[in-house]
């Protein structure tokens, strides 16, 4: 495109006035350069690409759990698929587990010093005083044809070399013989499995999670997942299918991951029966096990084995959970394309709000996340009732919240509790499903699911409080020596700063790309196209953006860049607003004078001082004809009379604003006028490419202003509200509110 010399010096005197005088930043440039680059595995659109790979991992597992030990013994037959375009002489085995050592760092040592005072649980984990047993002992691993395999362990994975080559395109089958110690639970911070023990009826509750050697992932981005487990990063997991035969004291019931196969032998005809009647129940929940049922239960400390045997397709991982104390009722849940089987599990611990509320929950949760993505596909969704922990597995989780001994809870417990259950079973989503490497990025399973949970809770339970952008401010505000951004690696976050930063940040990101930036149609639609893509496959962050920006039209770069990369927050200052009326031959000019301090014409400067209200009446504008040089070559002319007629008696406001945060937002101005009415206009984040600190723009209103607000309905996460106002409001000191509380 060429300019006429004379146009471009024009424009450069007109919008040199205008320009940023700070160093420039770039925060409307592309992230090209910050995220992995497209290929032929991973499209530019953000789509799997036609050479997409991703490996597979089938299992057949024989485990016993000795109750009187504590120590659980399995036997694992697993068949390796290598989809991958590269040969492999070797494969990685995770052995979570293996972080229970002692020699291993746990959070004991990260999150606790000593102090003067300080309890013995503490100092437990602190010093583990009290040793135990823990990691696996490994008796064989054997390829498909029986021969020993080398082994070499590094902390929490095992290098298995092969016997031969494993081509492109082929299997290989390993066999893994093992057992470990049942951790105690209360023994651990952030302990996601293990024995919850009941001393009142001396019996226990069994979380088996992360409990067998499992394949690690490799990929097309980095090869071998070989992060360490740490606690804080979670998992990263090959798909596959599942047979499990789970032997356990014949009294102890199992909710699992999968299907169970062997009904007739495990449960007893009066459960089998109400089961049938749950598969129709969609009102309500059906008791399968009852209270009276479970107490008799407690007392039976059966020693005879029995066997339950499951079967799960397609899922990234499997866990279970054995007790005698069990209470189980069950409900079914009926989506557009599938029935689903919601069930709670219980000890009498939890009642009465766990009767009443957890099944209720899970179907809440079924029913919104189903409808913002896909439905859900699998059989059962569980939530089984433990202590202090929320944790997640395909069609199981691990739920948090009891009331008192005598039965009552409070308002807010019982939030936190519905809370729980909602986050957990919606991990099924994400990452059981979409599956992301939470080892290394906690934020895409945890940030969007927390998306999600919030969602159901703010329209399944309205009287709840859930996270919105005031929730994030206090967060934003910090010190930004300590802050990071949340593209940062799972286990290299402040344990104080992981819940703010990889489950809050990005959900109130997305919330406001939907309510506020994209529109929720146009978002719901790009976020379903997400997870429909990415569902049973392992997607990067890049694709997350890519697909954002691909389903939505939208150059969403500038936010991506802000909000995921960096540390700034959201502070815009609405510095100044300047109130001008066009002079009116027509009109007295002794009073257009009487109501402003300053008279400007077009062409010169405004050397006021800037207003600190609108007491002082408008400034009045002397609108002169233009001269035909300012048209250039242009023969035609602007029908000048009437734009003075479409200006006559009108407001015009020019407003001032500055990011003060470093994050640019758009810009939401409600105007609120001398009759009480107002209204809102909103600018686009584009108006800051030009100048990334400070904005002028102007607007034309029928009506008289009295008052300027910037983000009235808080939808950007403001750290400073107090800088939004024109005129500009008092705040009151601490003492002076606390004086005022106190009268």
């Amino acid at each position: 495109m060429r300019f006429h010399i004379l146009v471009i010096i024009g424009l450069f005197t007109y919008f040199s006035t205008y320009s940023q005088t700070k160093p420039w930043q770039g925060k409307f440039e592309p992230i090209d350069n910050m995220i992995a680059p497209p290929n032929t595995y991973r499209t530019a659109s953000g789509a799997p690409g036609r050479d997409y790979w991703q490996q597979r991992a089938n299992y057949k597992i024989k485990a016993t759990l000795d109750e009187k030990n504590n120590i659980l013994l399995g036997e694992e037959t697993i068949i390796y698929f290598n989809n991958s375009p590269d040969d492999l002489n070797y494969v990685w085995i995770q052995l979570e587990q293996n972080v229970n050592k002692k020699g291993n760092e746990d959070f004991g040592a990260i999150n606790n010093a000593i102090k003067d005072s300080i309890t013995t649980r503490q100092m437990q984990f602190l010093t583990r005083a009290i040793n135990f047993p823990a990691g696996y002992t490994i008796k064989y691993v054997k390829d498909g044809n029986g021969n020993n395999l080398k082994t070499l362990v590094n902390n929490t994975m095992m290098k298995v070399k092969l016997n031969s080559v494993l081509k492109s395109g082929e299997t290989t089958s390993l066999s893994i013989s093992w057992s470990y110690a049942i951790t105690d639970r209360s023994m651990f911070l952030l302990s996601r499995e293990g024995y919850e023990y009941f001393p009142e009826d001396k019996n226990t509750v069994y979380l088996i999670a992360h409990w067998f050697p499992r394949m690690a992932v490799y990929n097309d981005t980095e090869g071998w997942q070989n992060q360490q487990f740490q606690k804080l990063g979670e998992f990263a997991l090959e798909f596959g299918d599942y047979e499990v035969e789970i032997t356990v004291p014949e009294d102890h019931i199992i909710a699992s991951t999968g299907t169970l196969q062997n009904e007739e032998s495990v449960l007893a005809k009066t459960q089998r029966k109400r089961l049938t009647e749950a598969k129709k129940s969609f009102d309500k929940p059906v008791m399968i096990i009852t209270k009276e049922e479970a107490q008799a239960n407690e007392k039976q400390k059966a020693t005879k084995p029995k066997t339950w045997k499951f079967s799960a397709t397609n899922v990234r991982d499997f866990a279970f959970a054995s007790s005698r104390k069990f209470m189980w009722d069950a409900q079914a849940v009926k989506l557009p394309t599938n029935t689903v089987m919601a069930m709670s599990f219980y000890p009498k611990e939890g009642l009465p709000v766990w009767k009443e509320e957890s099944t209720k929950a899970i179907m809440h949760a079924l029913e919104v996340y189903s409808d913002a993505t896909f439905d859900y596909p699998y059989p059962v969704a569980i939530s089984v009732n433990t202590s202090n922990i929320g944790m997640e597995f395909p069609m199981i989780s691990f739920n948090g919240g009891r009331p008192n001994k005598d039965g009552k809870i409070s308002d807010g417990a019982k939030a936190g509790m519905i809370g729980t259950i909602i986050h957990e079973v919606g991990h099924n989503w994400f990452p059981m499903i979409v599956s992301s490497d939470e080892r290394k990025w906690m934020w895409m399973d945890e940030g969007l699911n927390t998306f999600l949970h919030q969602r159901t809770v703010e329209e399944r339970y309205p009287n709840f409080n859930y996270t919105t952008p005031k929730s994030i401010v206090p967060f934003m505000s910090g010190d930004k020596n300590i802050l990071r951004p949340i593209m940062t690696t799972s286990d290299n976050e402040l344990l104080n700063q992981f819940g703010a930063n990889f489950y809050m940040k990005p959900t109130v990101g997305l919330q406001m790309l939907r309510n506020s930036i994209i529109g929720k149609e146009l978002f719901d639609e790009a976020f379903k196209e997400y997870a429909n893509r990415w569902k049973y496959k392992h997607p990067n962050p890049a694709d997350l953006f890519r697909t954002l920006e691909d389903a939505t039209a939208t150059d969403l770069d500038w936010f991506i860049r802000g909000w995921f990369f960096t540390t700034d927050n959201v502070d815009m200052e609405l510095s100044n607003v300047k109130w001008f009326k066009v002079f009116e031959e027509n009109t007295n000019i002794e009073d257009q004078n009487k109501s402003s301090k300053i008279k400007i014409t077009a062409n010169s400067n405004n050397t006021n001082a800037e207003a600190k209200d609108f007491s002082n009446g408008p400034e009045v504008i002397t609108m002169t004809s233009t001269p035909d040089a300012a048209y250039g070559q242009f023969l035609s002319r602007i029908d000048e009379p009437e734009i003075r007629k479409q200006l006559s008696g009108k407001n015009i406001y020019e407003i001032t604003v500055k990011n003060l945060g470093g994050l640019v937002m758009p810009v939401t101005v409600e105007w609120v006028f001398t009759d009480g009415s107002t209204e809102i206009d909103t600018l686009p984040a584009e108006v800051w490419r030009r100048n990334e600190y400070e904005i002028t723009h102007t607007f034309i209103k029928e009506k008289e202003v009295s008052k300027v607000n910037l983000d009235p309905n808080f939808e950007f996460a403001d750290t400073n509200m107090n800088n939004n106002s024109f005129p500009k409001e008092d705040t009151p000191s601490e003492f002076d509110a606390f004086k005022n509380k106190k009268n």
